[in-house]
């Protein structure tokens, strides 16, 4: 349904810039922009053209010149009249034009209201209004593609057929209810079964897509652990590429955590640098010590340094059985290059964190730790929303009470009230269902002379 005022809003972030952008969309659009512009020749709104024209003060002084957008309705973000006026971006001069806006009428836009509108105008459609702030919010350029992916409709698309699927049978069973007195046998047990099987299958590989999508939308937390001096730090600076942690031979250089993010082949990494587990008397070191261990406990994987130049001691086993309990870990033996002292086989993987040898063999340890499947194509229609997620099990889950009810033999009103279940969730993903659609899938899918 249209929207019956014009809003208003900065869409560029907050700061001085080379340039800003003002937002308008609504019916009166065009008007508003008219009133608080002054163009250098005759503009004809002609719909996706550019014009310049110099932004006014309200004594009609020039304040800046500016280039105007004219976006009509539908073909516009919102799927209505917008306009967007470039200004340079200058604080001042961008709350100016606002203000201008706001005092012919138009009213400042909520959080999200542009794409609201959007998706309200049936611009888009919800997963694909979520994938806008993803996109914003991406740190890699694997989120963003993934992002832009889902802008461009992958999720509804991956739906879509499970979708379809249902429908499809609601329409079969609500046919076999309306024409039961002609005894018309729609359907058999083992068909309708059978049809609720492939749609548990597609439901099954998006959820179980979910595994990785939810590292791609939300990273992982990768803490680095070990006693004292055994190159955590060192390691740190290796993963990130940079000298972002001090290192010295000084044992306890690091007493407290430090926390740098980086990409690990397009996933966003939180790397947490911890200080060196060890028995202290020093109040400041205990207390480090103390994030060390709760920065494992809240890690999703948990690297173990060990000294392989040196022996192992009791420390590093109890700290290896420790991170082996509460999660995904990989033990990093470092000092590769200096004579191996460590008798015992506990890393998986060697480095020297001071010159980077084995690093990315550490890397392609933690990428198959991190996806044990491997990366999965945006195209096919990752579930990166835990919304999207919660959804579909529900659904699954209404496919499996209808599969047990056709097993149970019970009656197809009973049925329906699963598949009807199973429907509202995708729904709530996609878009609704109305009583036309299923009504049209009728009577197209019968040849009924009646």
């Amino acid at each position: 349904m249209p929207a019956a005022d014009t809003i208003v809003a900065i869409s560029t972030p907050p700061g001085a810039g080379g340039l800003g952008v003002v937002r308008i969309s609504g019916p009166a659009a065009r008007d508003t922009a008219a009133s608080m512009l002054r163009f250098r020749a005759p503009y004809s709104w002609t719909p996706w053209t550019c014009a310049l024209a110099e932004l006014l003060d309200d004594a009609g002084n020039t304040i800046d010149e500016v280039v105007l957008t004219f976006f009509a309705a539908p073909r516009s973000y919102t799927a209505e009249d917008a306009v967007e006026i470039s200004c340079h971006g200058s604080p001042v001069v961008l709350r100016h034009c606002v203000s201008r806006a706001l005092a012919a009428g138009a009213r400042l836009a909520n959080p999200g209201e542009f794409t609201l509108r959007a998706y309200l105008n049936g611009r888009i459609d919800l997963p694909q209004a979520e994938a806008v702030d993803d996109l914003i919010r991406a740190t890699t350029l694997h989120q963003a593609r993934i992002a832009t992916q889902q802008l461009n409709g992958s999720v509804s698309r991956a739906v879509r057929p499970a979708k379809e699927q249902c429908l499809e049978l609601i329409a079969l069973l609500e046919a076999g209810i309306d024409f039961a007195e002609d005894d018309l046998s729609v359907a058999t047990s083992e068909e309708i079964d059978a049809r609720l099987a492939s749609i548990h299958v597609a439901l099954r590989r998006l959820i179980d897509s979910f595994q990785f999508g939810r590292l791609v939308h939300d990273g992982i937390s990768l803490a680095i652990v070990g006693r004292p001096n055994v190159g955590k730090s060192s390691l740190f600076n290796a993963l990130l590429t940079q000298d972002r942690a001090i290192v010295t031979d000084i044992a306890g250089t690091t007493r407290d955590t430090i926390s740098e993010q980086f990409s690990l082949e397009g996933l966003p990494v939180r790397l947490v640098d911890t200080a060196g587990i060890r028995d202290s008397e020093d109040l400041v070191e205990r207390l480090g010590i103390e994030r060390s261990r709760q920065a494992m406990a809240d890690a999703d994987i948990t690297l173990v340094v060990v000294d392989l130049s040196a022996e192992l001691a009791a420390d590093d086993q109890e700290l290896i059985r420790l991170a082996g309990e509460q999660g995904h870990t990989l033990t990093v033996g470092n000092k590769s290059d200096l004579p191996r002292l460590c008798m015992s086989q506990v890393e998986d993987v060697a480095v020297c964190a001071r010159s980077g040898a084995g690093v990315d063999e550490l890397k392609r340890h933690l990428l198959a730790r991190i996806a044990p499947g491997g990366f999965v194509s945006p195209q096919s229609g990752l579930i990166t929303s835990a919304r999207h997620e919660a959804l579909l099990q529900e659904s699954r889950e209404a496919v499996e009470r209808a599969r047990l009810a056709v097993q149970a033999g019970l009656p197809h009103e009973l049925l329906l009230l699963d598949c009807y279940a199973a429907l509202q969730p995708l729904d709530a993903l996609t878009g609704a269902t109305t009583a036309d659609d299923i009504l049209n899938r009728i009577f197209s899918t019968f040849c009924i002379g009646k």
